[in-house]
């Protein structure tokens, strides 16, 4: 009789990457298009218009790098502390949490004696381990990573940021605000319906709700830009 295996590959194994890469990707696109498109909507020239995107690209990778960095470290931390209190408690009190292990069990459907045979087994291979799982909710598959996190962010962002700039460089002045805006609200709709697919969500869901803000924010610094350019002309 041949043993047969396979692999499984769940979406929250990516769970460290991707929040950081879709949250990055949608931040860069949606929010340099937005200031792209609000220069434009004053009556700026070309050369105005790069440069806003470029700075705008340039302090949006490095403020989500190191937001996503202070985020998922404050993250790490409480973490932390948490582990190093189930350590202090598992050398002070093992009986006790032993018995809290024991409980978590049963309330999971054990029966007392499988649950306890469990808990013993389970606390003499690995006792904080199996505390820091089943009590606390920490495993390696969600463990926080801030420098992943951080670099993801930043590249991501970069990456969405990129495409209104290309827009700008190519089409003619008069019309850069309406194919920035245009071309934003398709890659918005990919860029949804791509991250949905990775976490495993509905593909139209992810793209509508994505879109819907992306327009919002660009409808809103036109709406800006359009005011302060008619006054100050």
């Amino acid at each position: 009789m041949s043993r047969l295996t396979h692999s499984e590959i769940h979406m929250v194994h990516r769970i460290g990457w991707l929040r950081a890469a879709v949250l990055g990707a949608n931040d860069g696109l949606v929010s340099t298009a937005s200031l792209v498109v609000g220069v434009a909507a004053a009556g700026s020239g070309r050369p105005e218009i790069l440069i806003a995107g470029l700075a705008g690209l340039m302090a949006g990778a490095m403020s989500m790098a190191a937001g996503e960095y202070v985020s998922v470290s404050s993250q790490t931390d409480a973490e932390q502390a948490d582990l190093a209190r189930e350590a202090r408690e598992l050398r002070e009190t093992p009986e006790a949490e032993l018995e809290e292990l024991t409980g978590i069990y049963v309330d999971r459907g054990l029966d007392r004696d499988l649950a306890e045979k469990v808990a013993v087994q389970l606390t003499g291979r690995d006792a904080l381990g199996s505390h820091a799982r089943d009590e606390l909710g920490i495993s390696e598959t969600v463990t926080a990573r801030p420098v992943q996190a951080a670099l993801v962010s930043a590249l991501t962002f970069a990456l969405g940021a990129v495409l209104p700039l290309i827009v700008v460089l190519f089409v003619p002045e008069a019309r850069i605000a309406l194919m920035v805006a245009a071309s934003t609200i398709i890659g918005l709709a990919i860029l949804g319906g791509l991250g949905a697919s990775a976490g495993g969500a509905g593909i139209f869901r992810g793209a509508a709700r994505v879109t819907l803000w992306g327009v919002l924010a660009m409808a809103a610094t036109a709406a800006v830009g359009t005011i302060f350019g008619v006054a100050v002309g």
